[in-house]
C-alpha cells in the first residue's frame, strides 16, 4: 500500500510539473533532412525566399541539408515538384523546395515581425529602381528593343523557357537595358554558324551578349544577326546599342529573346520573369 502511495505521488508531481511549464514549453518539431535534386546545375542558396534575393552559396545535387521550416515564395517548377514553398535552412538561407527531395513535410516557420515603414524620400533625391522581388536599388533602365513581348517566361506551352520573345525586324538595334559590363559574347549554335539563319531545329541562343549590372543582375540578349558589337570586359551605358536583332540559333524568325537573371553566372535557378522586373524599372517590355 505505501508503495501504491509513492507512485501516485510521483505521477501527480509530474502532472503538476508539467502543467507549470505551460504551451510555451513544448519541444519545436524536429528539423527535417533533405537532399539537393538540381541536375547538372548548383542549387543557390538565398538570403530571402525568392529568386531574386541576394546568392549565399551553391549546393550541388546530392548535397545533405537540414530544413528548419518552410515558407511561401514566387512558384517554381523544379526537378522534385512545382511548388511556392521555400525551406528555411538550419543556418537561416533559404532554396526552393522544387528542388529537395525529403521524406517528411516540414513545418510552416512561424509569421515574421511587420517591417518598419519606410521614410518617403525627398522629392530632391533621384528616384532609385528596385527588382521587384530582390532589395538592392539599381539604376536607370531601358527596353532593350521597341516592341511588346509575343512569348511568355516559363508557360505552360514552353515551361523551359528562361526569357521573354520580342518581335522586332531583322537589323533593329539592341540595346543594353542598364549600364554594366559585358561579361559574355558567345557563339550558341549546334548548326553550322551564328552567322547564318536559325532554324526551330537548330539549338542553341545563336549570338548573344550578357551584361552584369549592379545589384548583381545579369541581363542576357539572344538571337543576333551577326557577331555582337561589343567585348568581354567593356563598360556599357544605359541605352548603348550592344548589336542587331536577327535569328541566329534556335529561332523561327527575326526577334529577341530577352532574360534576366539575379546573380552570377545566369542560370536557369536564378532566372526571373523580365515583365514584371522591367515594369517596376521603369521600361515596361509588354
Amino acid at each position: 500500500m505505501r508503495r501504491r502511495l509513492t507512485v501516485l505521488a510521483m505521477v501527480a508531481a509530474a502532472t503538476v510539473a508539467l502543467a507549470a511549464l505551460g504551451p510555451a514549453a513544448v519541444a519545436a518539431p524536429a528539423s527535417v533532412p533533405g537532399t539537393v535534386s538540381s541536375g547538372k546545375v548548383k542549387l543557390t542558396v538565398r538570403a530571402a525566399p525568392t529568386a531574386a534575393s541576394a546568392p549565399v552559396t551553391a549546393l550541388r545535387t546530392g548535397a545533405k541539408l537540414t530544413i528548419a521550416c518552410w515558407v511561401r515564395g514566387p512558384r517554381t517548377k523544379g526537378r522534385v515538384r512545382t511548388t511556392d514553398r521555400w525551406d528555411r535552412l538550419t543556418s537561416g538561407a533559404y532554396v526552393s523546395d522544387a528542388y529537395v527531395s525529403r521524406r517528411t513535410t516540414p513545418p510552416a516557420c512561424p509569421a515574421p515581425a511587420p517591417a518598419p515603414a519606410t521614410p518617403t524620400p525627398s522629392s530632391t533625391v533621384p528616384p532609385v529602381i528596385v527588382p521587384p522581388t530582390g532589395a538592392v536599388p539599381v539604376s536607370v533602365w531601358v527596353a532593350p528593343v521597341p516592341g511588346k513581348g509575343s512569348s511568355g517566361f516559363r508557360t505552360v506551352s514552353r515551361p523551359a523557357h528562361d526569357g521573354i520573345d520580342i518581335m522586332a525586324a531583322r537589323e533593329t538595334p539592341i540595346r543594353a537595358t542598364a549600364a554594366g559590363t559585358v561579361v559574355t559574347v558567345v557563339c550558341n549554335t549546334s548548326g553550322p554558324s551564328c552567322d547564318v539563319d536559325g532554324s526551330p531545329a537548330v539549338k542553341g541562343c545563336g549570338w548573344y551578349v550578357e551584361i552584369h549590372h549592379a545589384g548583381d543582375i545579369v541581363t542576357r540578349y539572344c538571337h543576333m544577326v551577326r557577331r555582337p558589337d561589343v567585348t568581354v570586359g567593356q563598360q556599357v551605358s544605359a541605352g548603348q546599342t550592344i548589336g542587331a536583332v536577327g535569328t541566329s540559333g534556335n529561332s523561327s524568325g527575326p526577334h529577341l529573346h530577352f532574360e534576366v537573371h539575379y546573380g552570377r553566372p545566369a542560370t536557369r535557378l536564378n532566372a526571373v520573369d523580365p515583365v514584371p522586373f522591367m515594369k517596376a524599372a521603369g521600361a515596361p517590355v509588354a
